[in-house]
């Protein structure tokens, strides 16, 4: 079973053991037979043991027990603690999973979650930035500036910006050769942001590329997504230019023992994490003069940029890889909002 917090665990425990080997039984088929990544896996495992707790505490002994009323029972009480309607939606659909895979496996005699109802979750729009914040954001770790605390691999290395002038040197440049530490830092901090943007690929999976999933000759990156798909994603000159600045002179700078295959690498030789990565980006935007910034907004600009330009929305949605176009469908409500908004600046009569 994936690895759920200690609270899940406790509840888990004192389950019954059918009831506990039924979540057993559903996580090892979410993730090996779904392929559904461990994130994924602890969601549902920690839906699914509250929803069996409550289920136990109605005078549930058997999985056999467990039918409608128990489900609505579970999903009143946890909108009367204060769920969100997000929140809501999600436990309901991971109880409509576990009940129609129960259903199959032979543990319940009808699919009880089939006629379950989830609240509408609202969906905010996503935070975009204009092409010109987008390009100011990506230019941003030439002009950060890097403290000379020691790493401890490397003492001109760290992952951390730092804004104190006292504290801090310039990311100078070297002539020739691999980079130095300050440097180093910055080329591969612009790798990052100019991929993200240039992609639109997530942080998990920009932090997950190797140096071979790169085609400099193509221009695309091979991109491993949610559930194991794989798919090519394209990327422009700009980022062409700091990805050969970044393997000519940055990367050997910062490569260790600890580096193997991995493109973007930390300050002590390993593969970049996807908090580093949302820190970088952070402190980026904090340096173009741009609002909180996340790896997430630059996915969702260079989605709409895309769109904007008149990419065709079955392409954006390949480009993203979601696998529901209505995942992508959002990103045009983005920009005829976008519209609206510039409709009622500049119209007299708006």
């Amino acid at each position: 079973m994936s690895r759920p917090d200690r609270g899940t665990r406790a509840m888990h425990q004192a389950l019954p053991p059918a009831l506990r080997d039924a979540v057993d039984d559903f996580a090892e088929h979410l993730s090996r037979v779904r392929n559904r990544s461990a994130h994924t896996v602890r969601a549902y495992v920690t839906d699914l043991v509250s929803l069996l707790d409550h289920a136990v505490r109605m005078g549930c002994v058997d999985l056999s027990e467990l039918d409608l009323s128990v489900l609505r029972s579970w999903l009143a009480r946890q909108r009367t603690t204060g769920a969100a309607r997000t929140s809501l939606a999600r436990r309901a659909a991971s109880a409509r999973a576990f009940s129609a895979w129960a259903h199959r496996a032979g543990l319940l005699p009808a699919d009880v979650g089939a006629a379950l109802a989830s609240p509408r979750a609202h969906r905010e729009l996503p935070s975009v930035l204009r092409a010109d914040q987008a390009a100011a954001l990506v230019e941003a770790p030439s002009r950060l500036t890097r403290p000379t605390t020691p790493s401890a691999t490397n003492p001109a290395l760290t992952d951390q910006p730092h804004s104190n002038p006292a504290l801090t040197q310039p990311a100078g440049r070297s002539t020739s050769g691999a980079a130095d530490g300050a440097e180093a830092v910055s080329l591969r901090d612009r790798v990052l942001l100019e991929l993200l943007y240039a992609t639109g690929v997530r942080v998990s999976e920009a932090c997950g590329l190797d140096v071979g999933d790169v085609d400099h000759g193509r221009r695309v990156i091979r991109v491993l997504g949610k559930g194991g798909r794989e798919r090519s994603v394209p990327y422009g000159v700009p980022a062409q230019r700091a990805l050969d600045e970044w393997l000519r002179r940055g990367r050997p700078a910062m490569a260790g023992a600890r580096s193997g295959d991995a493109l973007l690498l930390g300050a002590r030789g390993g593969r970049l994490n996807p908090t580093t990565a949302r820190q970088i980006v952070a402190a980026s935007a904090e340096t173009a003069g741009l609002p909180r910034t996340s790896p997430h907004d630059l996915r969702h600009s260079a989605a709409t940029h895309l769109l904007e330009g008149g990419a065709d929305l079955r392409a954006v949605q390949e480009l993203l890889g979601h696998s529901s176009l209505a995942s992508t469908q959002i990103y045009t409500h983005v920009s005829v909002e976008r519209l609206r908004a510039a409709y009622r600046q500049a119209h007299p009569r708006a």
